[in-house]
């Protein structure tokens, strides 16, 4: 499991995503910088215990209304190689030193990661407390036959989020505008195979969960 260090970052996560978000072609915020509070998470393990991986959710409240946003990010102590796009920027850690974050979906570990997570073959884990289950995290894949396999990281953007590259023909999407479910079930759209689920605070501090990703057929 992932040791979750409470240590200084330099400059933070929020600070870094303020000037990467508005970069992005599915942010709605203002015509300002950001307002970004952190409103939940959950991480995943690499198996090789070198890739920090963290499913962040930020909301934004310089646009018309407080938008949610899930950013999957890895942090890496060695460049990604052919990933220099990807990168969102750089960190001094308290303890591990210099890291770089990297858009996870570009990510071959996190999108390996992210499948074995929607197949049942690994556990989300808290965002904030090491050797702790996120029970709050959902999945499911109703599809025949496994997701193991080599991942390449192949990702695009549109308005509304990231579309990455999955095996057999398929496509894993992030939803990169979260929404609250009615009731917090997760309502998979047609053609879907499987999801990814999990719970966020609303600046009102309501308790809302949804729907961050579905694995969909050709």
């Amino acid at each position: 499991m992932a040791v979750i260090h409470h240590t200084v970052l330099k400059p933070t996560k929020l600070e870094l995503l303020a000037s990467w978000l508005p970069t992005r072609p599915w942010y709605r915020g203002g015509a300002g910088e950001p307002r970004l509070a952190k409103a939940g998470g959950f991480r995943l393990d690499d198996p090789q215990g070198e890739v920090g991986i963290e499913f962040l959710v930020v909301t934004d409240a310089s646009g018309p209304r407080p938008t949610t946003y899930s950013v999957p990010l890895t942090y890496r102590g060695a460049p990604l190689a052919g990933a220099e796009h990807a990168l969102v920027g750089v960190m001094e850690h308290g303890v591990l030193g210099r890291r770089g974050a990297y858009d996870g979906c570009h990510d071959p570990v996190l999108v390996a990661q992210m499948l074995a997570l929607v197949e049942g073959r690994v556990q989300a884990q808290d965002q904030n407390t090491s050797d702790a289950p996120d029970r709050e995290v959902t999945r499911s894949y109703t599809g025949e036959g496994s997701l193991i396999t080599d991942v390449v990281a192949s990702a695009a953007d549109s308005s509304e989020g990231t579309e990455m590259s999955a095996p057999h023909g398929m496509t894993l999407r992030l939803h990169r505008l979260l929404r609250p479910t009615p009731g917090g079930r997760p309502l998979l759209p047609q053609g879907a195979i499987g999801h990814i689920g999990g719970a966020w605070q609303l600046p009102d501090g309501v308790h809302a969960s949804g729907l961050f990703a579905t694995l969909d057929t050709p």
